[in-house]
């Protein structure tokens, strides 16, 4: 079966709308829960995951993984590569952010053909954007489509972690979002050149990766491994263009 575009992000948003969005601000201290030390999962993550896979199954078919059920058991991620069509949820990206309350926080959604991401959907609630590409026919919010110029000078460059803020005249060093679905716009509108990734977990990267990618840019390890499906070993730097990238990257190294 085939959808569209906007089937989807219907369904996005409306998953939001009834099991995200009523949570924010208003979760108890029982529907929050920890995978491991600092890392959270919501009763709304799970609830959203679900609703959101079987809605997708419904009215799509593929296979159907998600963050919180690969985190169970990831052998589920071996069905993707060979699937004619799977989707890959993150149904809550910034679940940190979501518990203390930081309207930074998103769903996210990619569609792989063959293990190849072919369309990617990032929706922004408490922004009211939805983020949308598909691989040879560019980006668009909200459905306007988005263009970016080069990389500024010095670049323009985001991280979560202090150690990889290695001074330089070159870089200006920021703090990112804690959040792919907000960093990964921040870097298709302009705002920011780079953001520098520790890890390069599928759902949080695949449709991110589609969007900055159909922008000209590039998502690679600093060993220069192109980011794919599987979790790439070494930092994950996400570049709006090629200088950007070397500038950042010869830091790192």
């Amino acid at each position: 079966m085939s959808i569209d575009v906007d089937t989807v992000s219907d369904l996005i948003r409306d998953v939001s709308a009834r099991v995200i969005d009523p949570w924010f601000r208003a979760l108890h201290d029982h529907q929050i829960h920890e995978k491991k030390p600092g890392d959270f999962v919501t009763d709304a993550d799970r609830q959203a995951e679900r609703e959101l896979g079987r809605a997708l199954a419904t009215y799509a078919g593929g296979v159907v993984v998600g963050e919180e059920s690969a985190f169970a058991n990831p052998a589920i991620l071996d069905a993707i590569p060979d699937a004619d069509m799977a989707w890959v949820i993150d149904p809550i990206d910034g679940t940190k952010n979501f518990v203390h309350g930081s309207v930074d926080h998103g769903v996210m959604l990619a569609q792989l053909n063959r293990g190849e991401t072919v369309r990617g959907w990032i929706w922004q609630p408490q922004y009211g954007h939805m983020w949308f590409a598909e691989r040879g026919a560019g980006v668009t919010c909200d459905g306007a489509e988005i263009t970016r110029a080069g990389s500024h000078c010095p670049v323009r460059a985001a991280t979560t972690h202090e150690a990889y803020k290695i001074a330089s005249p070159a870089v200006e060093w920021r703090m990112a979002k804690w959040c792919c679905a907000v960093d990964y716009p921040l870097v298709c509108l302009g705002d920011n050149d780079v953001t520098v990734y520790q890890h390069s977990h599928p759902w949080d990267h695949l449709p991110g990766a589609l969007m900055v990618r159909e922008l000209g840019g590039v998502v690679r390890t600093v060993d220069g491994a192109e980011y794919g499906l599987r979790e790439t070993r070494g930092r994950l730097v996400v570049a709006a263009d090629q200088r950007a990238y070397e500038t950042v990257v010869e830091l790192l190294r």
